[in-house]
């Protein structure tokens, strides 16, 4: 290479910074993956909620009232629609990895594809959730 300052100044301003988030776009499989992580972590603290919860019910009515207040008001529902998406995300990640343990959907576009199923699926299942949980509470 060139020590001129021209010739380094041009190959400086030519060259890609690779990767770069305005240049790569990250696959839908590793999109799911990392989200799958995510998911993960958001279960452990999910799991500590109903934990909250079991002992609640465990110990005195004022507790679990206060504990089941908490739960019901919008942000607590939140929550809860949050970690029902989280463990419908996490378990259809898991059974994606299960099937590829097998050595089936290897392929780039099978993968693509159940990828954008999972996500799919994922928010299918929390919905269908929710809402038989208010028919049932409804009934």
């Amino acid at each position: 290479m060139s020590k001129s300052p021209a010739t380094r100044e041009f190959a400086r301003r030519e060259r890609p910074l690779s990767p770069h988030l305005t240049v790569y776009r990250p696959p839908i499989t590793m999109t799911m993956s990392i989200i799958h992580r995510v998911t993960g972590g958001a279960l452990y603290f999910g799991t500590l909620l109903v934990a909250l919860w079991l002992m609640a019910a465990a110990s005195s009515q004022a507790t679990f009232d206060a504990v089941n207040w908490a739960f019901g008001s919008w942000l607590g529902r939140l929550v809860l629609l949050f970690y029902t998406w989280a463990l419908m995300h996490h378990m259809l990640g898991g059974v994606r990895h299960l099937i590829w343990d097998t050595g089936a959907g290897l392929e780039k576009d099978t993968a693509s594809r159940v990828a954008w199923a999972t996500l799919a699926g994922s928010i299918v299942l929390t919905l269908l959730i929710w809402i038989a949980g208010y028919m049932a509470r409804g009934a």
